[in-house]
């Protein structure tokens, strides 16, 4: 528990965070994944090198100390971390490594006469009051996973039982239990961690679930990144008959119980968690379903004959597909004019989105200009969560 002392040294600190926090989180990542191998798995590097980690570490951290005396006004952050976690499989000997090196960060990066011993025992206290309540939420949760049917803790052992190109860019695995007994339900939207070999290096991958569940498998589908190191072994590497270390499916970004209208925006492989979240909403059958789907092109457009098999099965989905490059009935990049034509009469309806951040800023920005509330819009970064506004 903070001492009010404390609670007024971390929010004095926090001018100092919106001006050089990105320059500290950068400083611990280097401290920390150069120095403890043992954590360096459970973050991807590419989001490193690219700066994103660090500007959303930065924000979070930014958050925690505008919010410390009033937690609740965090929302949902929390909730997307916890699950980020427990996807990876993060574990309470992890916390110490995190804080001794966020500590040390504080100290180097903004120096002895700022970060006094006060300045680095009220952050240290900050920090173990955030940890001790995450590792309570996570504890819970894999307590959960475990016990529900069809559920594991830790790695599960799973087999590629079919490999499928969905395009050029897109491939499909389908994953059954090696031990041939039932898997988890999950909800439409959440994704697997997975757990890679490659070269003799540990490397832990959220992909998103691009089927409904059926309590025997598990699809994923995956994209080819430039110079992705997990994707580019998933393409090159995994075959049929390999086995994966899978842990149990997570996310909060998940369909809601409704029966308003559905609308569902994907751009490029962001199509993936809503193909689960349509094929679960038109098995219900309570609701309209719209599919608006962005692809540069009809060579990296995947699941075209899913959605074409939607359309002709059944009477409440529509399914749109624009191109920038190429024939389609519609063409060029988001705009808000696509949306007018395609939302429900009245925008009575809810909207999830998904897609590269600046495909996700544009949809943003259309569906508050025309009048969407915050509240029946959802989405969710791939990677670290960032402001999108």
């Amino acid at each position: 528990m903070l001492t009010p002392e404390q609670t007024a040294i971390i929010k004095a600190t926090v001018p100092l965070l919106e001006t050089g926090g990105e320059a500290l989180t950068t400083h611990f990542y280097k401290v920390m994944l150069g120095e403890y191998p043992q954590v360096r798995p459970l973050f991807n590097q590419a989001h490193q090198a690219s700066g994103a980690q660090p500007r959303a570490l930065a924000n979070s951290v930014l958050m925690y100390a505008n919010n410390i005396d009033k937690l609740q006004a965090l929302g949902p952050l929390a909730a997307q971390i916890i699950n980020k976690h427990v996807a990876l499989q993060v574990q309470p000997e992890h916390y110490p490594i995190v804080g001794a090196c966020l500590l040390r960060a504080i100290r180097e990066v903004l120096g002895a006469e700022i970060a006094t011993d006060a300045v680095i025992d009220a952050w240290g206290a900050a920090y173990q009051q955030l940890a001790d309540q995450l590792i309570g939420a996570e504890a819970g949760i894999y307590d959960q996973l475990a016990a529900a049917p069809g559920g594991w803790r830790g790695g599960r052992a799973f087999r590629v039982a079919r490999k499928v190109a969905e395009s050029a860019e897109i491939a499909s695995f389908y994953l059954e239990p090696v031990d041939g007994k039932p898997v988890l339900d999950f909800t439409p939207g959440q994704y697997l961690g997975v757990q890679l070999m490659i070269d003799g290096q540990e490397v832990r991958r959220n992909y998103s679930l691009s089927a409904a569940a059926n309590g025997r498998s598990y699809r994923i589908s995956v994209k080819r990144e430039p110079h992705g190191l997990a994707s580019g072994f998933l393409h090159d590497q995994v075959r049929e008959g390999d086995v994966l270390e899978v842990f149990p499916p997570a996310g909060d970004f998940v369909l809601r119980d409704g029966d308003s209208p559905l609308v569902l925006i994907s751009g490029g492989v962001g199509v993936t968690p809503t193909l689960a979240m349509a094929e679960a909403a038109l098995a219900d059958g309570k609701r309209d379903v719209t599919f608006l789907h962005y692809a540069r092109n009809k060579n990296v457009q995947a699941f075209k004959e899913t959605l074409e098999g939607w359309a002709a099965r059944y009477p409440r989905f529509r399914g749109v597909t624009v191109y920038e490059q190429g024939d389609s009935d519609v063409r060029g990049r988001p705009e808000i004019g696509h949306l007018q034509r395609y939302l429900p009469e009245g925008l009575d309806c809810d909207v999830y989105f998904l897609g590269p951040k600046p495909f996700m800023a544009a949809i943003k920005k259309s569906l508050t200009a025309l009048g969407l509330p915050e509240e029946r819009l959802r989405y969710e970064f791939f990677g670290p969560a960032e402001v999108l506004d």
